[in-house]
């Protein structure tokens, strides 16, 4: 199938809109090896400029175009690029990029209409969408992932796609192809153990030395105090959201809560162990090293200690 001359590549998800512009360089490659590549930012060039960069050449040689920040364009380069993008001359393909949103839309509108090929690249922001992105990326590099590593990665390695990536091939090339839950904890470890949310999942469990042995690393690694306190508030309201929604289906509950469905379900087995005034107390913990590591307390690192021994003893209290 032929490349079209004009690629409206829209969105602002930076690693999709770079994967996308590079593959439509590799298909006008594919078709052209010598294919010559030239990208511009959209507010260095002038509309004269442009018309000279999309002019054909005496021996007609092929030419990928590629305008960055598109949405950044003055008035007349835009209407520039609306002119040249309704006759570009044979052998030239031009990608225009363009985060989307309202900011020069008319213009992303004017080359859709004139018949430009889309690829959409849009903010991966919700969970599921992330999940997806990681069974693809271990597909894409030859691998398959276990459900249960996929919630294990994104909560080991974090939301950003380009650190989702990297993690998803290297673990795909450690472990020959075939990752689980397993091959996550042991390749990210360091990192998981060392994170406010590893804290968190310790004294949620009960596990007492588990926590201050994951707030120390924490604390030597440098993990904001902040992150930390942030971690535990997000574990105690996760519990009582959870808790107070009952025994529901996680995948039911999702949309309501606002929760993927596998951290639902994780919270639904953790609050059995938890009774309502110890959630209170604990909570209320959470709540005040939140004020503490930000100013209130004059030693952030003890603030910390105190309330995961707080939140610990809260569990373990029976009625």
């Amino acid at each position: 199938m032929a490349l079209a001359p004009v690629q409206l590549v829209l969105g602002e998800e930076e690693l999709l809109v770079e994967r996308a512009v590079e593959e439509i360089v590799a298909q006008a490659r594919a078709a052209d090896p010598a294919a010559e590549l030239r990208r511009y930012r959209t507010t260095d060039l002038s509309p004269g400029e442009l018309a000279e960069s999309l002019s054909p050449s005496l021996f007609a040689e092929a030419r990928v175009i590629v305008l960055m920040a598109a949405h950044e364009a003055g008035k007349d380069l835009a209407a520039a690029i609306v002119t040249q993008a309704a006759d570009p001359a044979e052998g030239i393909v031009l990608v225009v990029q363009h985060v989307g949103g309202a900011r020069n839309k008319a213009l992303a509108d004017a080359l859709r209409k004139g018949g430009a090929a889309v690829t959409t690249c849009e903010k991966v922001t919700r969970y599921e969408e992330r999940a997806d992105f990681v069974r693809s990326e271990v597909r894409r590099t030859g691998g398959k992932i276990a459900p249960a590593a996929v919630g294990a990665l994104i909560e080991a390695v974090g939301n950003d796609l380009r650190e989702l990536a990297a993690a998803a091939g290297q673990l795909v090339a450690d472990t020959g192809g075939s990752v689980d839950e397993k091959a996550v904890r042991r390749y990210h470890r360091g990192r998981a153990e060392a994170s406010g949310f590893a804290v968190a999942d310790k004294v949620v469990a009960g596990d007492r030395a588990g926590a201050l042995e994951a707030l120390r690393w924490a604390q030597v690694l440098g993990v904001p105090s902040v992150l930390v306190a942030d971690a535990l508030a997000d574990a105690m309201r996760t519990l009582a959201k959870v808790g107070s929604a009952g025994r529901g289906d996680p995948n039911r509950l999702a949309g309501t809560l606002g929760m993927p469905p596998w951290k639902i379900r994780k919270a639904q087995q953790q609050v059995r162990s938890w009774r309502p005034e110890a959630l209170a107390e604990a909570f209320a913990a959470a709540a005040e090293v939140n004020a503490d590591v930000k100013g209130v307390a004059a030693d952030a690192d003890y603030a910390l200690e105190r309330a995961v021994l707080r939140m610990c003893a809260a569990r373990e209290r029976r009625a």
